[in-house]
C-alpha cells in the first residue's frame, strides 16, 4: 500500500510503498477513506511529543470501510464504515479503565503515536475503539469530528456550567464545539491571533457573538474559556477574562511553558484544568449530538502524499476548519 511515513525528526513524510498491516484476532483492516490532520500530528513531526514509535504512519481522525477482519472481531463486517480515534487502546484493568477513566490509562496506547494510522491507504484498529459513523457525514465531513470534535466536546463538557464561554485559538476544534456550545445555549467569545481578520470572520459564522485578539479583554466577563492553540501565554490571559468560579481548559495534548501570574488572576475560586486523551463514552455521545444540532465541518482536502503541505499550512495558519488528507485509490 502507499503511506505517508514519518521516519524520524527534522525529516519531511516520505510516501512510500509499506507491506498493508494484516488484522489480529480483534482488529478490523480498514480502506482509509479520509484521515483528517490534527495539531498533535504536528507536535509529533516537530519534536514536541517524544517517543514516537519509528518509522510511524500518522494520523489519528480516521474514517475508513472495514475491508477485513481477525477471527474473534465481532462488532464490525467487512463493508461497514468505521470512524477511528487517537485512544486505540487500553488495558482495561488499572484503576482508571475501571472507574470510567479509561483516558488516563497508563498503558494507553494512541492511533499515530504509538500505533500506525491514517496517513496511507490501509490501517488496523481494536475494534474497541473503533466507531460507527453518522450517516448524514460525508468521508472527509466525518473525519475531523474524531478528533477535533471529540477533543472539543470533553473540553466543553470539563468547563461546567454557564452563559459565556471564551474560545482560544479559531481552527478545527473550535469551529465544531462552537456550533455545540451555541446550541446549548453558550454565548461564544472567539478569540484569535492579532490581526487574523479570517479567522475572525470564520468564527462568527460559527456562531460567535464577539471576535477579538487573543490577549484583548472580552466585553464581559467569561463563564469558561476553552485554549486549543498551543500558548502557555494564553492561560493567564483567559484566567484574567473569567468571572468568579469559572473555568479554563486547555484542550492540547502540548502547550509552551505557562507565565507566572498573580494569585490575584486566580482567587474567588476561579480553576484551571486540562484535557487528556478522550474515552469511548466521549465518542458515543458526540456521535449521536452531532447530527442532531446538525454539527457541519469545514474541510481544506489535500491528496496523501502531499501530508507535508497540510502540515506546514497548519503550522503557519493557513487553515480555516480542517485539513483531511483523501487517499488515492487502491489502484492508483
Amino acid at each position: 500500500m502507499k503511506a505517508m511515513v514519518f521516519e524520524g525528526l527534522g525529516k519531511p513524510l516520505a510516501f512510500k510503498e509499506v507491506a498493508t498491516p494484516r488484522p489480529d484476532a480483534h482488529q478490523v483492516l480498514i480502506e482509509v477513506r479520509a484521515c483528517a490532520v490534527c495539531r498533535t500530528d504536528l507536535h509529533i513531526v516537530d519534536g514536541e511529543l517524544a517517543r514516537p514509535k519509528l518509522p510511524l504512519i500518522l494520523g489519528h481522525e480516521i474514517v475508513g470501510i472495514v475491508a477485513a477482519h481477525g477471527e474473534k472481531v465481532t462488532r464490525f463486517r467487512a463493508g461497514e464504515r468505521v470512524g477511528v480515534p487517537w485512544l486505540g487502546w487500553t488495558c482495561g484493568i488499572c484503576e482508571f479503565c475501571r472507574s470510567g477513566r479509561e483516558n488516563l490509562c497508563d498503558e494507553a496506547r494512541f492511533t499515530g503515536y504509538d500505533i500506525d494510522g491514517g496517513f496511507a491507504q490501509f490501517t488496523v484498529a481494536d475494534e474497541r475503539f473503533c466507531f460507527p459513523l453518522p450517516a448524514l457525514y460525508a468521508d472527509a465531513e466525518a473525519a475531523p469530528l474524531l478528533c477535533a470534535g471529540l477533543i472539543g466536546y470533553r473540553s466543553l463538557r470539563l468547563a461546567g456550567e454557564g452563559r459565556r464561554l471564551g474560545i482560544y485559538g479559531f481552527g478545527a476544534a473550535a469551529h465544531i464545539i462552537a456550533q455545540v456550545a451555541k446550541h446549548l445555549g453558550w454565548e461564544i467569545y472567539a478569540f484569535t491571533r492579532p490581526g487574523d481578520a479570517a479567522a475572525q470572520a470564520f468564527a462568527r459564522e460559527c456562531g460567535a457573538a464577539w471576535t477579538g485578539d487573543s490577549l484583548t479583554a472580552p466585553p464581559q466577563p467569561l463563564d469558561a474559556a476553552l485554549i486549543f492553540a498551543p500558548v502557555g501565554a494564553l492561560v493567564p490571559a483567559a484566567l484574567h477574562a473569567l468571572a468568579k468560579g469559572g473555568t479554563v481548559v486547555c484542550g492540547g495534548i502540548h502547550m509552551s511553558d505557562i507565565p507566572a501570574f498573580p494569585y490575584a488572576d486566580l482567587w474567588e475560586e476561579r480553576m484551571i484544568r486540562s484535557v487528556a486523551n478522550l474515552t469511548r463514552r466521549d465518542a458515543e455521545e458526540f456521535l449521536a449530538l452531532a447530527p442532531q444540532i446538525p454539527v457541519r465541518t469545514r474541510q481544506i482536502p489535500y491528496p496523501l502524499e502531499r501530508a507535508n503541505e497540510a502540515l506546514a499550512d497548519l503550522r503557519f495558519g493557513r487553515i480555516s476548519g480542517a485539513a483531511v488528507l483523501v487517499s488515492p485509490t487502491i489502484s492508483g
